[in-house]
């Protein structure tokens, strides 16, 4: 196995416990995430994202928290994973399944340098959103709606933390 396996594994194993001060050191400082909801540039806000859907979820969902991953892929520059993460969704208190796949580069000491997740937005807004996420999932307008909504809250949240 790659040590950016272990990095990967050390990930996820982390953000399953919703431990980010683990995920954190997995985290190059100039790190960039990229997701359908978020696009973050550095570890202070993509860290900022990842303690706002950590504390939500043990505050409000603990009960319904689920992830698993699988097919953790990495070489020297690359890695790959894909992951499901089954929670309580905070706005609407509905059930979703989310399946994501994680694409990574690394840096030379082998933090994780870039991060990208991609997921079937529609089929996210249906769970979570319901009938809105239904008849509008697919438009821009509710996608662009989700981003504002998303970035106002990770914003109220890092204030909050003095961030």
């Amino acid at each position: 196995m790659h040590p950016n396996e272990d990095t990967l594994n050390k990930f996820y194993a982390a953000f399953a416990r919703l431990d980010p001060d683990t995920m954190a050191q997995c985290y190059a400082p100039d790190v960039a995430f990229d997701d359908e909801v978020f696009s973050l540039r550095g570890k202070e806000a993509t860290m900022g994202m990842w303690r706002m859907l950590c504390e939500a979820t043990r505050a409000k969902g603990l009960p319904d928290w689920k992830l698993e991953y699988s097919a953790i892929e990495a070489d020297a520059t690359t890695g790959r994973a894909h992951w499901d993460a089954y929670y309580r969704f905070s706005a609407t208190g509905r059930l979703v399944l989310n399946r994501i796949d994680a694409a990574f580069t690394f840096n030379p000491q082998g933090l994780i340098a870039t991060h990208r997740d991609r997921f079937d937005f529609w089929a996210w807004s249906r769970q979570a959103l319901g009938t809105p996420g239904l008849l509008l999932g697919w438009t821009p307008l509710l996608r662009n709606k989700v981003r504002a909504t998303a970035a106002a809250n990770l914003a109220k949240f890092n204030a909050a933390k003095g961030r």
